[in-house]
């Protein structure tokens, strides 16, 4: 298993670079954002060809590959023809003369090992002895199906309400965004655990619940919810809505 592991670090170390040589030469680190989805499903297309691909992991591989597909896809639509984004633009006018450094370090290697860790059940499924469909592969597929519907229609409702001049300016509040400030990020975090769960059934699994636990700690405390919302401080609209609005978890709105 150790080996596998160390040439999906090669893979991803390799590839990483290529990003980083991208971002200095389109000038813009915000390539990460898409570089992202696409790191998954190389690993992926790399297992399936290295390692026999029992129908579970066949389901793993699929699920992992639509995620990162879509989202990579929408960041890319998303960015094409616009600056920078504002968070990857403020390093760069903040790091001066080590910016390059930095940039290759803290954005692109370190997304590499986060995107190793956050994977690392898939790629222990494929070397561990396989399983057969089980009740942990229909509760994971079912959980993953939920997830994927709130990340994939809250991104698309976003989208379709920034497209309004007359929301220029104007939070969201309508859609699955009534019900959770951030439920493309609910989305996510869902389908991360789902996939863990899937591959539960495996020896020793839980040893890679690190996965599901990385990825929520990092929209929830770090890369994600933080630094969206650190945006809109002092914005009176925003402040009602976050009182009023669950952070994460779609809830009914609270009354203040």
């Amino acid at each position: 298993m150790l080996t596998v592991f160390i040439q999906c670090f090669i893979i991803i170390f390799i590839y990483t670079g290529i990003w980083f040589a991208v971002a200095v030469y389109k000038k813009r680190n915000d390539v990460a954002d898409i570089a992202w989805g696409i790191g998954y499903i190389l690993l992926c297309v790399f297992l399936f060809i290295s390692h026999p691909a029992s129908p579970v992991l066949l389901a793993l591989y699929t699920l992992v590959t639509a995620w990162g597909l879509r989202l990579s896809l929408h960041i890319y639509t998303r960015n094409k023809n616009k600056a920078e984004d504002y968070r990857y633009k403020a390093w760069r006018d903040e790091w001066g003369k080590y910016f390059y450094l930095r940039s290759y370090l803290q954005v692109f290697l370190l997304q590499g090992i986060f995107l190793l860790i956050i994977i690392s059940p898939v790629i222990h499924a494929a070397v561990a002895p396989a399983v057969s469909w089980n009740i942990f592969t229909w509760i994971g597929l079912c959980c993953w199906m939920i997830g994927f519907y709130f990340q994939a229609v809250a991104d698309w409702q976003l989208v379709v309400f920034k497209k309004n001049p007359n929301n220029k300016g104007v939070i969201i509040q309508t859609g699955l965004w009534k019900y959770s400030r951030h439920p493309n990020y609910f989305g996510e975090i869902l389908m991360w655990w789902s996939i863990f769960i899937i591959t539960i059934p495996y020896t020793n699994s839980f040893y890679f619940i690190v996965s599901p636990l990385t990825i929520t700690l990092l929209l929830v405390f770090i890369s994600g919810i933080p630094m969206l919302e650190k945006k809109y401080k002092g914005n009176a609209a925003f402040e009602d809505y976050k009182k009023r609005t669950s952070a994460l978890i779609p809830m009914p709105r609270r009354k203040v």
